[in-house]
């Protein structure tokens, strides 16, 4: 468990010095099932992910029941209900980079760009907006997770999804590099 708890607290601190959040937005979580347990490793609520540590990282079971103490993020139940849709998925990062959440504030959607995995949709899928942490947020999030790795939240971020932290992570990167790519290619086009 100490491994998986290390791999969160390691993601989170990737995913802050890559400027992907900032304060105390975005939250990271892993997943450890075997025969025995399905445990989930997620960052605490109102914590920056800088200060993420193996002391404050959550442990909780998928029906969310604290298995540690601590209090997790508030978008504990997004996390819960990808896991439950994807029994593949062992990573998830939610972010707040600024040039994917200026796409999602806009009209424009960002294109899918080569250079990580399969391209089956010209466009990254987008689940319109539902409050921050509430169920319909969730349920909607999961659903668009279901044959994708990557969302966009309308008026909030993205959501990206990995066979490990690791991969969830680097796919959050990638689809902020080719925001901001795009981003600089609509105002070169103007």
């Amino acid at each position: 468990m100490k491994n998986l708890v290390e791999k969160v607290v390691n993601a989170s601190h990737y995913v802050f010095n890559r400027k992907l959040v900032s304060g105390k937005a975005g939250n990271v979580s892993a997943r450890f099932k075997d025969k025995e347990l399905d445990v989930i490793a997620i960052t605490p609520t109102e914590t920056s992910l800088l200060n993420v540590s193996q002391e404050n990282i959550v442990l909780v079971d998928l029906d969310g029941n604290l298995l540690s103490s601590g209090n997790p993020s508030s978008e504990l139940f997004l996390h819960l209900e990808i896991y439950k849709k994807r029994e593949d998925v062992k990573g998830i990062v939610h972010t707040h980079s600024p040039y994917a959440t200026g796409f999602s504030f806009s009209n424009k959607k960002i294109k899918r760009l080569e250079g990580f995995g399969k391209i089956k949709n010209q466009y990254l899928n987008e689940v319109r907006y539902s409050k921050p942490g509430s169920k319909e947020l969730a349920d909607n999030t999961a659903k668009s997770l279901l044959d994708n790795d990557i969302v966009v939240l309308k008026n909030h971020g993205i959501v990206s999804i990995g066979s490990n932290i690791s991969d969830a992570a680097a796919l959050a990167e990638f689809i902020e590099e080719s925001a901001k790519t795009q981003f600089i290619t609509h105002m070169l086009n103007k």
